[in-house]
């Protein structure tokens, strides 16, 4: 999960460079997406988004003076496709993506790996990694703990929890309200966490619970 290889869409909807933006504007429709890699012989030679290819389309009035609509142009993909486009590995980090994606201000990155395409990675591909790792979308609550930001400072809350028989799904560290804390968010599969709250305020830990709306069986919650 933290490679762009277990992220990556492996099946991609791809056109060659003498394609014509009507192709394009199919495709798009058909396979629902928003950027096209421009492959040739097997390697990525360009990118084409949505935004291309409105650019490309010229438009008209409807008959009902309503919105524009678009008119297919025939350019080519060659004509209009982004001929460098920022690419990645399968073997780059998901951190290293999402800070290209973010820091470039661009949907998507063509995986490459030996010069062939790959794989793509968009920044719906990030969103939906992101909602793994938090474990969003399965019962739970989030338990946040402010601590010192000191060596074995997770280890003292995992002990604190370790006998009372709830999964730990994930963990997160955020920086603290003052520059010597830190914040360990915890999401426990668990929507009853009375017992565990107060193990780690007997453990002398500030604890703010965030409650999810999931729902889950609580029968081997030891509380």
């Amino acid at each position: 999960m933290l490679k762009v290889r277990d992220s990556m869409t492996r099946e991609v909807a791809t056109l060659a460079p003498e394609a014509s933006v009507a192709q394009a504007w199919q495709l798009l429709r058909e396979r629902e997406v928003r950027h096209i890699p421009i492959v040739e012989g097997g390697r990525l030679v360009g990118l084409v988004s949505d935004r291309d290819l409105r650019d490309a389309s010229p438009v008209r009035k409807s008959d009902d003076g309503g919105e524009d609509e678009n008119v297919f142009g025939w350019a080519s993909m060659r004509d209009i496709m982004t001929t460098k486009p920022v690419t990645i590995s399968p073997f780059d980090t998901i951190e290293h993506a999402a800070r290209e994606i973010y820091d470039r201000r661009i949907g998507c990155l063509p995986v490459v790996e030996g010069g062939d395409l790959a794989g793509i990675i968009t920044s719906s591909d990030m969103m939906r990694t992101l909602i793994e790792l938090f474990g969003a979308g399965k019962p739970g609550v989030w338990l946040e703990v402010e601590v010192s930001d000191e060596p074995g400072a997770l280890a003292g809350i995992v002990d604190a929890i370790s006998d009372r028989h709830v999964n730990l799904a994930s963990v997160f560290v955020a920086p603290g309200h003052r520059v010597s804390d830190k914040v360990i968010a915890l999401r426990l599969e668990t929507t009853n966490p009375k017992g565990i709250v107060g193990a780690l305020e007997d453990a002398g830990y500030a604890v703010e619970t965030v409650e999810s709306t999931a729902e889950v069986n609580t029968s081997h919650e030891e509380i």
